[in-house]
């Protein structure tokens, strides 16, 4: 055994490491050959022959994959490599018997464990459900209660009570891997419910299970397809081919169709009708079987391929050794010096949440047959565009890249980019069409090989072609918004509608700009202020003057829209006149201008903080807090989002306020403690208050973003920016480009405990300013309306 201390020279703190050689290095590369992760894992290997020595940090210890699960937050917990197609967990029911949406719940029976799941949503898969059971066998009593439960970033396990068996989950990209250790008994069983799902039933959001086959192709193993529709996004048919192999061959076989277990080999059945197998033995006390399940949406054939290729072998900790340098590789991007307890554990999960989706299903694409990368499981991108998206494209820029080629590719196939995308099909779209703003984002930011002439091909489709069905995907209400200036209450959500295709005209407008299509950038930049057409300047509401306002088909006002949050069929989605009125991040100039001025303009948003408007739960008010920069007061960003970051957050299992939608939530978290949040859709980051006196971002390529907060106390009394340098350079604005950091930066921030004139000079970018952010083709004169 050796012990090395190494120094970290950027953020001088020292780390001894200890390596066991032997053991460790058989595991490692068996890993290796497993996964093709040996780049991954070099910081493992590296002292073994002879290069530089770099510290070894075991990153997912940080990682907590209950933080969430509670209260709405909807985390998948489970076993899953980032991004990874099967995300195998525990599917469960309360003791009064009502099942959860996602898979898990604190408290409760264990119904199985399956191997599809979202994060941070619910509404869809829960497919191939596999469960181990110990004496007589009860088709319609299949569950048990759970304890000794662990979860940590590629396991799981948990005892079942009922039935004295240990279970235990692992997984690759395609592939889950299960290892249950029995107690003796002479009635034990691995079951495989093929008909089963989450969130099966008639309603219009429901799940329903269409048919199924089942073969036993030998006394181990099974393969079959499974038949879904349906789900939150209201998807059409999607297939699960999956094949299962066991390290133990079964003393008998059995399928069962309906209630009625019997020894054919071969089963297949319609819409509505239990179907699944059990493998039968008799076991010796701590007794381990191990299964292999892989998953493929292309073939019975394919899934067992995929067992093949990704898990060959049967050695259950090289797997989880795997998963777990895959995601150490991800998790080394953030570091931090100063932190506490909670912050690292809240911040690492974080990260560790924005990676469970989009899915990567490249080579698993049963519509179509393309080179190009191809994920699904966008759910939805209306949540992650604004904050999920700008942050991949910091430290994943060749991740993003590939999402945003899958974007352009289901467009080419398909006709639209989604806005929501699961079981291989687009849908429901709650807003406008967001993938225009995460195509100007990694534009404006410079991210490398993506197809920007399609890419505004399809964002032009968007602005111009109706869909025939406005809540899978396009925009709807897209004849009056352009032959009126706004959509009118002919359509569903008219007025957040509005003001977002307002903000995707825009994003369309900076990409035309950059291609040099001075045509379409005027066009559509003259668009975007769409939203002022249903501005009443005369509404007044507690005072404050001028909000967003319904208009009937024909043109005139409607009753005032005072809901306090709204759904699918209201003028607003999930937000309230408080927040989508001021929802003009391409013009906040203009916006504010519009609103009375800038001190109007901060009273109300003191008043929407004060008063309950606020929604930290929904994405539309993600961009509330920094708007105060607009109005130079940075000061208020500060309090409000340390208030936000200290009501909202913690690192419990209550401790997301909200669905983490995919990670958004997780990524608005992250962004406000590291005290700068992105523009989703520009190249601009406003400064809030950092609540970590020294973090880095790895950007790639050796390069990293650092910010550090002097005189930052555990208090937080010091949260107001008194100065600011970036790259050495003072830095007067509470602002600052993209362009600045991407080569790597050091912002440095001086904290004090009062307000400072720091950052109230110049305000972030807006149309309206005189030399405009894009290209002088999009500039327009705005008037009123």
């Amino acid at each position: 055994m050796t012990n090395v201390t190494l120094s970290d020279e950027e953020e001088d703190d020292h780390v001894t490491l200890t390596f066991q050689y032997p053991t460790r290095l058989r595991i490692v590369r068996l890993a290796c050959f497993i996964l093709y992760a040996c780049t991954t894992l070099s910081i493992i290997t590296a002292p073994l022959f002879g290069a530089s020595v770099q510290p070894e940090r075991d990153y997912t210890r940080n990682v907590d994959p209950f933080i969430g699960v509670d209260w709405g937050g909807n985390t998948f917990v489970g076993s899953a490599i980032p991004y990874g197609l099967v995300k195998l967990g525990p599917d469960m029911e309360t003791f009064d018997g009502r099942r959860s949406g996602f898979g898990y719940s604190s408290t409760g029976s264990s119904l199985g464990f399956s191997h599809l799941h979202l994060s941070g949503a619910q509404g869809k898969y829960g497919n191939i459900l596999v469960t181990p059971v110990t004496g007589p066998l009860d088709l319609n009593d299949i569950k048990s209660p759970r304890t000794e439960e662990v979860a940590k970033v590629g396991y799981y396990a948990a005892t079942l009570t009922r039935y004295q068996v240990k279970a235990e989950l692992t997984s690759s990209r395609r592939v889950g891997f299960h290892r249950y250790t029995f107690p003796t008994s002479q009635q034990t069983h691995i079951t495989i419910n093929i008909a089963y799902a989450l969130g099966l039933g008639t309603d219009w959001q429901a799940q329903k299970f269409l048919g199924a086959e089942i073969h036993l192709t030998s006394n181990h193993e099974a393969q079959g397809v499974a038949r879904f529709t349906g789900g939150w996004n209201r998807g059409g048919e999607y297939k699960v081919f999956y094949y299962m192999v066991l390290d133990t061959p079964a003393k008998a076989m059995r399928t069962w169709t309906g209630s009625s277990l019997t020894d054919a080999k071969d089963a297949t059945v319609g819409p509505d009708t239990p179907i699944g197998a059990s493998f039968d033995f008799t076991t010796k006390a701590n007794q381990a079987i191990q299964a292999k399940v892989g998953i493929s949406f292309i073939s019975a054939e394919q899934a067992k391929q995929n067992v093949q290729q990704e898990v060959p072998a049967w050695s259950f900790e090289a797997i989880h050794a795997a998963a777990t340098a895959l995601w150490n590789t991800q998790l080394a991007k953030l570091n931090m010096i100063g932190e506490t307890d909670s912050q690292r554990r809240q911040l690492y999960t974080a990260i560790y949440h924005v990676m469970l989706m989009p899915t990567d299903r490249t080579g698993e694409n049963p519509d179509w047959k393309s080179s190009e990368p191809y994920y699904d499981d966008f759910y939805c991108i209306w949540d992650t565009f604004r904050t999920s998206s700008p942050l991949l494209t910091l430290i994943s820029p060749d991740r993003q890249r590939d999402i945003i080629r899958s974007l352009i590719d289901i467009y080419r196939h398909t006709g639209y980019m989604p806005d929501a995308r699961s079981g291989n099909d687009n849908g429901r779209t709650q807003g406008g069409s967001n993938a225009n703003v995460v195509v100007a984002d990694a534009y404006l930011k410079g991210l490398k090989g993506i197809d920007y002439q399609t890419a505004f091909a399809a964002m032009v489709h968007d602005a111009e072609v109706p869909p025939a069905d406005a809540q899978k995907e396009g925009r709807g209400g897209l004849k009056d918004y352009n032959e009126k200036g706004f959509v009118t209450l002919a359509d569903e959500r008219s007025g957040s509608r509005t003001a977002e295709y307002s903000y995707d005209d825009f994003a369309i407008s900076e990409v035309a700009c950059g291609l040099g299509k001075t045509k379409e950038a005027a066009l559509y930049s003259s668009r975007a202020h769409n939203f002022e057409h249903l501005w009443d300047k005369d509404m007044t509401v507690q005072g404050f003057k001028g909000f967003m306002r319904p208009r009937n088909p024909n043109g005139t006002w409607a009753p005032p829209y005072l809901v306090v949050r709204g759904t699918w069929p209201d003028f607003f989605y999930e937000g309230d006149i408080w927040t989508y009125s001021i929802y003009a991040p391409q013009d906040m100039k203009r916006l504010i201008e519009m609103a009375g001025g800038k001190d109007a303009f901060v009273h109300r948003l003191d008043w929407t903080f004060l008063r309950g408007h606020f929604d930290v739960t929904n994405e539309p008010s993600f961009l509330l807090p920094v708007l105060y920069n607009y109005a130079g007061r940075p000061d208020k960003t500060a309090d409000i989002v340390h208030m936000v970051l200290e009501k909202a957050f913690t690192n419990s299992r209550a401790g997301i306020p909200g669905n983490d939608d995919s990670g958004a939530m997780s990524s608005w978290l992250i962004f406000s403690t590291l005290g700068i949040f992105p523009v989703a859709g520009e190249d601009v980051y406003l400064i809030s208050t950092p609540s970590i006196p020294n973090a880095s971002l790895a950007l790639g390529d050796g390069r990293k973003l650092r910010i550090v907060a002097r005189n930052l106390d555990a208090n937080g009394l010091n949260r107001y920016v008194q100065s600011a340098t970036l790259n050495g350079v003072d830095l007067p604005n509470a602002w600052f480009r993209h362009y600045q950091i991407k080569d790597g930066a050091t912002l440095v921030l001086t904290m004090g405990s009062a307000p400072s004139e720091w950052g109230k000079a110049t305000s972030p970018p807006s149309m309206s300013d005189a030399a405009l952010p894009v290209c002088s083709a999009a500039q327009v004169t705005t008037t009123d309306h």
